[in-house]
C-alpha cells in the first residue's frame, strides 16, 4: 500500500545548546506510513550508534514486510497486513542487533537507545515504543501523550507519589526503566489507535518535553499550523531558548486524507455474499 499525498510531516534534529554531538537518529519512509525515532545514550560515539542501528533497522525491516504485502495482496487478492507484529518484530530485531554489537565492540559497551515508532495503514496507527521518548496527539485542538514514559519518575506517578503536574516539574525525569540494547531481550510496548484526517501527529526525544511543557507544545502547534516546516522549527528554538539541555528530536505528521487499506477482489466477493 502506497500513501503518497495522505500525510504532510516535517523531521528535524538538533545537538541543543549543551551537548556537544547529536546522539539522537531519525528516519522515515512517508510512502508507507513509517516514522521512527530513537535517543541513544551510552556515552560519546556509542550513544548514537545505537539509535542509528535502530532506526535503520526498523526502516530496512518494515519495508521489506511492506513489499511482501503488496506481493501477496497481488497474488492472492487480499490487502490485509499485521502492522503492530510487523512493528514489534522489527524492534525487537533492533534491539537484538544493537545488544550483540555491545557485547562484541569494547567501545560501544553498556549503549543503549529509547525509541518510539510509528506506522499508519488502513486508517489506524500503530505505535511501539521503549523509554521516555514520546508519541503526542491533536485532534480537534485537544493535545494528548498518547505513550506513558518508561521511566522511574512515571513509575512514582503511577503509583501516586507525583501527580502528572508535579511530574512535569520534576528534575529526576530521565531515569529511563527500559531501552534498546541493553540487555538480550526487552518488553516493547505496542498500541493502535484510530486516524482521523486532520490529527496532528509528534514523536519526540525527552529534548523536547524536558524543555517545554505540554501546554506550550501544543500552543505552538495551534498557532503555527498553516506550515508545519515553521511548527517543527518553533519546537526546536523553544527547547533551546529554555536551556537546550539535551539533543532535540521532533518529527510532526499531518494527516491529509483517510487511508483505507484497498480491498482485493476476493473481498469483495466475500462482501456480495453477506
Amino acid at each position: 500500500m502506497r500513501l503518497k499525498g495522505k500525510f504532510s510531516h516535517v523531521e528535524l534534529t538538533d545537538t541543543g545548546r549543551v551537548r556537544d554531538h547529536n546522539e539522537d537518529s531519525i528516519g522515515s519512509i512517508p510512502e508507507i506510513g513509517l516514522w521512527v525515532l530513537a535517543d541513544g545514550m551510552g556515552g560519546y560515539n556509542a550513544g548514537e550508534v545505537a539509535s542509528g542501528i535502530a532506526v535503520k533497522t526498523i526502516l530496512d525491516l518494515v519495508r521489506e514486510a511492506c513489499e511482501r504485502e503488496d506481493r501477496a495482496a497481488v497474488e492472492s487478492g487480499t490487502g490485509y497486513m499485521r502492522q503492530t507484529i510487523v512493528l514489534r518484530d522489527a524492534v525487537l530485531r533492533a534491539n537484538k542487533i544493537i545488544n550483540q554489537t555491545a557485547q562484541s565492540q569494547p567501545q560501544c559497551e553498556g549503549m543503549g537507545t529509547t525509541l518510539v515508532t510509528g506506522l499508519f495503514y488502513d486508517n489506524r496507527l500503530s505505535i511501539a515504543h521503549v523509554g521516555d521518548s514520546r508519541l503526542y496527539r491533536m485532534r480537534n485542538n485537544r493535545f494528548e501523550q498518547i505513550t506513558m514514559d518508561h521511566s522511574l519518575l512515571q513509575e512514582l506517578v503511577d503509583r501516586g507519589f507525583y501527580s502528572q503536574e508535579e511530574a512535569q516539574r520534576s528534575t529526576n525525569r530521565n531515569y529511563v526503566t527500559r531501552a534498546l540494547g541493553v540487555e538480550p531481550n526487552v518488553e516493547v510496548e505496542i498500541q493502535e489507535v484510530d486516524v482521523e484526517p486532520g490529527d496532528y501527529y509528534l514523536l519526540c526525544s525527552d529534548g523536547l518535553p524536558d524543555m517545554v511543557e505540554d501546554e506550550d507544545i501544543h500552543l505552538t502547534i495551534s498557532t503555527f499550523n498553516d506550515s508545519i516546516a515553521t511548527v517543527g522549527e518553533q519546537l526546536v528554538r523553544l527547547s533551546n531558548d529554555n536551556g537546550g539541555r539535551d539533543n532535540i528530536s521532533v518529527i510532526l505528521v499531518r494527516v491529509l486524507d483517510a487511508f483505507p487499506a484497498a480491498e482485493g477482489l476476493l473481498q469483495k466477493i466475500r462482501h456480495l455474499f453477506k
